[in-house]
């Protein structure tokens, strides 16, 4: 009786969870919807140099209370794999929030695929993790964030996968965000507007490898560029446009990527915010900057939004409101 008991305790907690899990994200009641970031956790099995990435996820968690939390790429670095990445996404999932995962140049180099990882992730029930059938890549979705109450779109959220290395012969370094996602993106994008008549809703992009963007930003003496840039940025050597296409379809306000251990700046560059999340593995790869992550609070009326780093101790820096604190005076 104890065991059946126990069994069906926790069946109604996993549907309980599947439930929650399946119910769309929306503004809270004080018209804000907070995103935590966390990337490069690079964790490795039995090295005790990863707890501190657990232990930093514990701490933001706890002080944030997020609506969302995405992870941003190379969660994992080590094998087995599978034992890495449940690891992370133990830690997560037992704050009770949703979670999606986006997918860095290493996360597929210790034993299982692209394919494999997100199946795993997908046996959590506050998962939000997907793929867009047909589209180059694993976790390509996107993540409508609605009204406290009823049906309407107030933000979009799109994910990226931003591949790993360059496939074509005499081009070295990271690959680019392909063709076809670009494409996707237009498409959904397109639609999203159409759906509401013809005005674009404000939308955020996530992936891992920066843009070749984030190069001419930096090169711009007039910008302004707010938190550390202690390295280049690792971007592609060939764009694809998806930049270009953010501009054309006039939604996206803003993109946050990892990749980069010493950046965690953020510019406004052509109108959109070029964003780094903050590190928060622990030292078992090369890294300057204490751990810590990226958070950011949207607004219901889509015209700001603010974003900071929050580092271990309860220390919250480079904390701004976009694009306010981006404007010369």
């Amino acid at each position: 009786m104890m065991k059946k008991a126990f069994v069906t305790s926790l069946l109604a907690l996993l549907l309980t969870g599947a439930m929650r899990a399946a119910e769309p994200l929306r503004f809270g009641t004080d018209g804000k919807f907070k995103i935590v970031q966390f990337t490069d956790i690079h964790f490795k099995p039995g090295d005790g140099r990863s707890d501190t990435a657990l232990v930093r996820i514990d701490e933001v968690m706890r002080a944030e209370r997020p609506d969302l939390v995405l992870l941003t790429g190379d969660i994992i670095y080590a094998k087995p794999a599978e034992k890495a990445l449940r690891t992370v996404l133990d830690r997560v999932a037992a704050h009770g929030v949703p979670f999606g995962i986006l997918f860095g140049n290493h996360d597929d180099e210790q034993g299982l695929s692209r394919a494999e990882l997100l199946r795993i992730a997908q046996t959590y029930p506050l998962n939000r993790s997907t793929t867009a059938p047909g589209v180059h890549g694993y976790c390509n979705y996107t993540l409508p964030l609605l009204a406290h109450e009823g049906a309407d779109t107030l933000a979009m959220v799109y994910c990226f996968d931003s591949n790993a290395y360059s496939q074509i012969k005499g081009i070295g370094g990271y690959d680019y965000i392909r063709s076809d996602q670009v494409e996707w993106y237009r498409r959904t994008s397109r639609a999203t507007t159409a759906a509401h008549g013809g005005k674009p809703v404000p939308a955020y992009a996530f992936f891992h490898i920066p843009l070749p963007e984030y190069h001419e930003a930096v090169a711009d003496e007039n910008a302004t560029l707010i938190g550390t840039r202690m390295e280049r940025a690792c971007a592609p050597a060939l764009n694809s446009g998806l930049f270009t296409a953010m501009k054309e379809c006039g939604d996206v306000r803003a993109m946050f990527v990892g990749h980069d251990h010493d950046n965690d700046y953020a510019t406004l560059w052509r109108g959109i915010l070029l964003a780094y999340g903050r590190y928060t593995g622990g030292n078992t790869v090369y890294n300057h900057l204490e751990n810590g992550a990226r958070i950011i609070e949207l607004r219901t009326d889509g015209q700001r939004f603010d974003t900071w780093i929050r580092l271990g101790g309860g220390r919250v820096i480079n904390r701004v409101t976009c694009p306010d604190s981006f404007l010369r005076k």
